[in-house]
């Protein structure tokens, strides 16, 4: 017999530990199975009939479907059961619309100036009071005046001066012209007197402009204001030296009764308001605020401008407004409306029941069994609230006005409270 080495005898021994290891890995795949269904069938065994039972009848009742229609044990409607849709109702009826065109517009001043210094000199007094109203004339500053009185004074000395040269060269032509009769002088001689008195004359004339001006550079001094209106921020102070170069000026005066909007309209509304100024028609036209929930003012249309902007494709036109109560001030943003005609005797609807959709614009309808149809019709101007329709109804028939999101074709309606007309 041959003796094994110990190496040889661990790998025996490795191999005989391997296939015992397989063999009990099948072992254990065959008996796992069986083992879990063993168990879940011993727990459902020890598990009461009764407790079973009542599982079986809650599941079932859970899932009972609910009834679609009618009522429920309770006496309660069920979910089938809508009833008619409760909807608002306005009646069809002949009125006047006024056709209204909006818009935006700016309130701007009739006229508005800059008070600037025509001289230069020191400002002395500034004699009105930030905002004030004033009124054409009002004294508002005075500059330093003495400077051109002396001017003034210089001037009046030249000017008598040469008043008594010119006189006295008068004289003396008088006198040449006796003796020239006589051949008592030349006629050289009387030709330089007459030349004489025409360049003092000149001096006169010229020294009389020199004390003209000189006055009206003292009247300069007195800054009054030459429109009716109101005196804005003071932009400078007394003591300071304007210039008549100065831009800002001393302050600015905005007349404000009467004051105008700027405003503009698509160039499709052109023909239609050429048609009414050229009848020699007064358009009204009204402000509202920002927010649209006041009303400013009630004016007229005096101006519409010569040409259509190409950029915006507008045109721009011009109201004016008396503003006694100075409602308007200038800059201020408005809401315009002008009323450009009014369609007499037109079928009129509220405009929350004017729907419109693929088809076009309709109404619903309410026929006498308290159903509704939807109806076509070809709608006119609005007013805001109101709106004409010119083709699809008659006066006195029913249409929806609320609760139109909830209709369809032939659907049964509640109408809350009366129905009115627009």
């Amino acid at each position: 017999m041959s003796s094994s080495t110990p190496g040889q005898r661990q790998i025996k021994f490795a191999l005989k530990a391997l296939v015992f290891a397989g063999l009990a890995a099948g072992a254990l795949f065959w008996i796992w199975p069986s083992f879990f269904s063993d168990l879940s069938a011993l727990r459902q065994a020890a598990t009461p009939a009764s407790a079973t039972a009542a599982h079986s009848s809650a599941t079932l009742k859970e899932s009972k479907p609910k009834p679609i229609g009618g009522k429920d044990k309770d006496g309660k409607p069920g979910m089938g059961d809508k009833g008619p849709t409760v909807v608002g109702v306005g009646i069809a009826s002949k009125q006047d619309i006024p056709i209204v065109r909006q818009a935006l517009g700016t309130v701007t001043p009739v006229a508005q100036v800059t008070i600037r210094t025509q001289i230069n000199g020191k400002l002395e007094k500034v004699l009105f009071e930030e905002g004030q109203a004033v009124k054409a004339g009002d004294a508002l500053a005075e500059i330093d005046s003495r400077p051109y009185q002396h001017t003034l004074e210089q001037a009046q000395g030249r000017l008598l001066r040469d008043q008594a040269l010119l006189k006295d060269a008068e004289v003396n032509l008088a006198r040449y012209k006796k003796l020239s009769a006589q051949d008592s002088i030349s006629k050289q001689q009387l030709g330089t007197q007459a030349a004489l008195v025409q360049q003092y004359q000149g001096a006169v004339k010229s020294d009389q402009a020199e004390v003209d001006q000189a006055k009206l550079n003292i009247e300069y001094c007195y800054i009054t204001s030459p429109i009716t209106g109101r005196a804005g921020l003071r932009a400078v102070d007394a003591g300071n030296y304007v210039q008549t170069s100065d831009g800002s000026g001393i302050t600015t005066v905005t007349q404000i009764q009467p004051i105008t909007v700027l405003f503009t309209l698509p160039e499709d509304n052109v023909p239609e308001l050429l048609k009414q100024t050229s009848a020699g028609q007064e358009l009204p036209v009204t402000l509202y605020d920002r927010a649209r929930a006041t009303k400013l003012a009630t004016g007229k249309l005096i101006a519409m401008g010569n040409q259509i902007d190409t950029a915006t494709g507008t045109v721009k036109l011009r109201a004016q407004f008396d503003n006694a109560d100075n409602a308007l001030f200038p800059n201020q943003f408005v809401n315009v409306e002008i009323l450009v005609s009014t369609l007499r005797d037109a079928t009129v609807i509220p405009s929350a029941a004017a729907q419109r959709g693929s088809v076009g614009a309709f109404v619903y309808l309410v026929k006498d069994d308290n159903t509704v149809t939807a109806r076509p019709v070809t709608l006119g101007p609005d007013s805001g609230a109101n709106i004409a329709v010119t083709e699809g109804l008659a006066v006195g028939d029913k249409v929806v006005t609320d609760g139109l999101d909830r209709l369809r074709e032939g659907a049964a309606i509640a109408v809350t409270g009366q129905a009115g007309k627009p």
